[in-house]
């Protein structure tokens, strides 16, 4: 592992390693006489990656998936010299963790969306290169924990703490400037990133897209590959048979090419319906991602998480600001239970968390008709459109005021026929 990991422990006022410290929690069972405790563990590991810089961080979060190329004598020798170090520094520090634990572990992450870097003839799905290079700049000011879309997910479903402001980066449709652009970009930063190909444009060497040989370089360097079926339909007009076979079709040509099938997926355009939901589900995958805002959490399950979605109109740095800092408003039962409406305009409602229940200023926007009434019976929320929304897609933006400053999001995606 490279890079400086020094950090300063203000209740001591001096300098320790951060690396040699998780090196003796993690690799002993005992510190300093006393056994560490898991939630010991976990604590320091989220106060590490708090605390450090975005390409040591990215490092560091590997070294504690078992995958770093750390000298095992390295940490041997700081591990050693860690015992050495004061029974009330250990005491004090061991006493501590219990803190840190609360102050910095989440349940929850951010998940950006991409698609084009640089190409202007675009805008819709494009990101303009300076836009992308101050989004970087942002996520490595020290106060985001860029991480691998997989290792949220897995964290998030197994009930693990995250770093707060837990960010993930997905790239959806693989086009050439995911290759030449954004790829050298997030490499520099030490960004992991996910992503999501549809796989009959690679096949037809389309110009615009990347190589199965380009996707291969990206594998070897550790980026994440995610499933979007074969050709990218919308898969809520097409058939049971055919949904499957666009899965099908897709696991298979991952399988030949990179030697490995995805379990992770994104909905082509954002689109799906339950009977979609259930199809992905007996495939293998193990969470389904949209494209409506919001903070993913599980609380509501994994296969209609959502994702901040970045283009030229929507990737200022006061809504990338907002959405990197923002809280989850968790919400489950939620009605119409399909994002396909049967019903226009729906009668849409969801039940908060209890956490959340008791507390006030829920607002509810959508494009056509800005504000909507919102009525509340307990944790039940009731959403009311004045008339019908228009055919196609439609979005409702939830919002409630969070502390210092932050705010929480739940976004609802509705197909209109």
């Amino acid at each position: 592992m490279t890079g400086d990991l020094s950090g300063l422990v203000d209740i001591f006022k001096r300098p320790i390693s951060l690396s040699g410290l998780l090196s003796g929690f993690l690799s002993g069972s005992s510190m300093c006489g006393y056994p560490v405790a898991s939630f010991c563990q976990d604590a320091l590991t989220v106060f590490a990656l708090s605390s450090v810089n975005a390409p040591v961080k990215s490092g560091l979060y590997h070294y504690l998936g078992e995958k770093s190329a750390m000298d095992k004598n390295l940490c041997q020798n700081i591990r050693h010299g860690l015992m050495n170090l004061s029974s009330r520094f250990c005491v004090a520090l061991l006493l501590s963790l219990t803190f840190l634990g609360t102050a910095f572990a989440a349940d929850h992450a951010v998940i950006l969306m991409y698609h084009r870097f640089g190409e202007d003839k675009y805008p819709s799905t494009n990101i303009r290169l300076e836009q992308f290079d101050a989004h970087l700049e942002k996520l490595s000011d020290g106060n985001y924990s860029v991480l691998p879309l997989a290792k949220i997910i897995e964290h998030l479903q197994t009930g693990k703490p995250l770093p707060d402001r837990t960010v993930a980066i997905t790239i959806d449709d693989a086009y050439l400037s995911v290759f030449t652009e954004a790829w050298p970009r997030l490499k520099a930063k030490g960004f992991p990133f996910t992503v999501f190909v549809a796989t009959n444009p690679v096949d037809q060497n389309h110009h615009n897209y990347m190589s199965w040989d380009q996707l291969r370089l990206l594998q070897a360097d550790g980026v994440g590959i995610g499933s979007q079926t074969a050709s990218h339909p919308h898969m809520h007009e097409i058939s049971i048979d055919a949904v499957d076979t666009e899965l099908a079709k897709a696991n298979q040509r991952f399988l030949t090419e990179l030697g490995m099938r995805p379990n992770l997926f994104a909905y082509p355009y954002g689109e799906y319906n339950l009977t979609v939901i259930d199809r992905v589900k007996a495939a293998g995958f193990i969470a389904g991602f949209g494209q409506n805002s919001g903070i993913a959490h599980g609380f509501d399950g994994f296969f209609e998480l959502p994702r901040f979605a970045m283009n030229e109109r929507y990737g200022e740095m006061d809504r990338l600001s907002l959405a990197i800092n923002g809280l989850p408003l968790k919400a489950n039962q939620v009605l119409p239970a399909d994002v396909v409406i049967a019903k226009n305009p729906p009668v849409f409602g969801f039940t908060l968390a209890l956490e959340i229940a008791d507390q006030n200023n829920l607002q509810c926007f959508n494009s056509t008709y800005n504000a909507l009434e919102v009525t509340r019976l307990g944790p039940r929320a009731e959403v009311r459109f004045p008339g019908p929304l228009p055919s196609g897609r439609a979005r409702v933006n939830c919002t409630m005021p969070g502390p210092d400053g932050r705010w929480r999001w739940f976004g609802k995606q509705f197909l209109v026929p």
